[in-house]
Order: C-alpha cells, then sequence, then structure tokens
C-alpha cells in the first residue's frame, strides 16, 4: 500500500489554526461552514485551480472546538507549488476569513500523512470557577464552572486514567472504529485569573473523549465524585448517566506531534491496523 502523492503532484504541509467558534467542525458539510470547506475553496481559488482540492487533517475537530497546532496536507500540481510556494501564506491571508489562519506551508517529507503519521496529539481544556463567572474577553474559550475545583484531587483522578486502555466509556461509538487509545498525558494546572487549565496528550482521540475525561474529573474537582470514579467508568467500558460531555468552546488542538522523518512512512503504516488490548481478540 503506497500513500505516494499521484506523479505530477507534491504533497504540502499546511500548519494552520482557528477559532472553532462559527463553524460546524473541521470536515466539510452541505450547506454548513467548515474549517475544511474555507480552506479548500481558499486553496482552489488563489491557486486557480480547475479541480477541487482535498485536505487530510490531524485531527476533526468538532463544532465550535478551536486550534493553534493544527497540521493537514493537500497534494498540489508540481507546476503550480514551484510557481507559488513563496506566496502561498500571504495570498490565504487575503482569501481566508478572519477567524481561520494558515502560518506554514512547506513541501512535506516522504512518507508524511498529517492523520496517519502523527504519534500523538495535545489538547487543552480551560475551565474558570471564579463565583462572578469568566472574563468577558475570554468567554469564548474558557467554560464556567460554578463551584470551586481541587485541582490536586483531580490529577489523583487523571493518574488512574493514563496508559493504554478501552475509552469506550468516554467516546461516542462510530461503526467500525476502535475506542482503544493510549492517553499519554493528563494533569491540571492554575493559571493566572482563576482558571484551571487541563492538558491532554495522547496517540489519538475518538470522538468526544477529551470533553467527557473533562466532564468526569470535574465531577471530582467539586467534590460530587471520589477521586476514583473517572477509573471506575473508564473500567465499565460504558456511558455513565453523571458525566456529561462538556461544552466544546473550552478545548483548544495546541499541537500534533510526529516521528523523525525517516519514520514517517512506517508511522503512517502501523496507524490504519485496527487496535485491540492484550488478550482481546
Amino acid at each position: 500500500m503506497t500513500d505516494d502523492p499521484a506523479p505530477g503532484f507534491v504533497r504540502v504541509r499546511l500548519d494552520l489554526s482557528y477559532d472553532g467558534a462559527d463553524f460546524s467542525g473541521w470536515a466539510r458539510q452541505r450547506e454548513r461552514r467548515t474549517v475544511q470547506g474555507e480552506l479548500e475553496d481558499a486553496i482552489r481559488t488563489v491557486l486557480r485551480l480547475d479541480e477541487p482540492v482535498e485536505l487530510t487533517v490531524a485531527g476533526r475537530t468538532d463544532a465550535g472546538v478551536h486550534a493553534r497546532g493544527q497540521v493537514a496536507h493537500v497534494d498540489l500540481p508540481e507546476a503550480v507549488w514551484a510557481a507559488e510556494r513563496d506566496r502561498l501564506r500571504r495570498r490565504l491571508a487575503g482569501r481566508l476569513p478572519w477567524d481561520v489562519r494558515v502560518w506554514r506551508a512547506v513541501q512535506a517529507p516522504p512518507g508524511f500523512n498529517a492523520r496517519f503519521s502523527a504519534i500523538w496529539r495535545r489538547y487543552a481544556y480551560r475551565v474558570a470557577d471564579h463565583p462572578g463567572g469568566v472574563d468577558p474577553l475570554l468567554r469564548g474559550h474558557v467554560l464556567w464552572h460554578d463551584r470551586p475545583l481541587d485541582v490536586a484531587a483531580m490529577n489523583v483522578a487523571a493518574d488512574l486514567l493514563l496508559g493504554e486502555h478501552d475509552f469506550a466509556a468516554y467516546c461516542k461509538k462510530r461503526e467500525g472504529a476502535t475506542t482503544i487509545r493510549t492517553l499519554l498525558d493528563l494533569r491540571w494546572e492554575r493559571t493566572a485569573g482563576d482558571i484551571a487549565v487541563a492538558t491532554v496528550r495522547a496517540d489519538a482521540f475518538c470522538h468526544n473523549m477529551v470533553r467527557a475525561l473533562v466532564g468526569a474529573l470535574l465531577l471530582v474537582g467539586d467534590g460530587h465524585r471520589p477521586p476514583g470514579f473517572p477509573g471506575e467508568v473508564l473500567a465499565g467500558r460504558v456511558r455513565h448517566s453523571a458525566v456529561n460531555v462538556v461544552r466544546p468552546h473550552g478545548l483548544t488542538l495546541e499541537e500534533v506531534g510526529y516521528p523523525p522523518d525517516d519514520q514517517l512512512a512506517a508511522r503512517n503504516l502501523a496507524s490504519r491496523n485496527l487496535r485491540t488490548l492484550p488478550g482481546c481478540p
């Protein structure tokens, strides 16, 4: 199996960010505004391409979710790339709406696939528990929780979730897709202004996973549940009625990690295999 660009084409890596408030998620949809739709239309327009382009993204974010370090790739005709590579960013800046920006556009190394070559994604979820609410200037990126949060207790609970598990209890199941993931980091820290920030890093995420994990940990932070509760939900492998999927606006995709260039192709191939846990068929 090969994932190389077609003959006469070059693969281009795009590093981008967007404010997700007015988007119906990443993936192109009919009659709905999406990040993919805006970018693909802008690329086709500024490069004057006869055929539509198709972006592949590292992480398909939901409606309302933001990104600071999203990565995508697109295969472009070699002649077009050679002519436009040095001015593509500037031309896209003049065509794209204010809430999505492309910061880098470079030729990708051999074997690169924005989605399948990635080895981890890092998200941040921001929550304010000040009794007066959220700073109005931050309201589009911070969730307000109306009870004080014990960050230390949430970190005790978070440690019990690390490692490779079936996260079915924290995911919206999709037909034919696995819910097995390796959670590499999950920790809470206080920042200025009574904001608690969760850093969540995993090899990949399934649908709603971060927002459901945050929902379970908030129950621990405000004293509604003991620190062992999120781990018990995980072990049960079914959705728990007490765990809410928190609102999307507090979530931001911060960074995507890739292996060294000589390992990209191997990672691309390995990521396509359906995962199972040891001892499971």
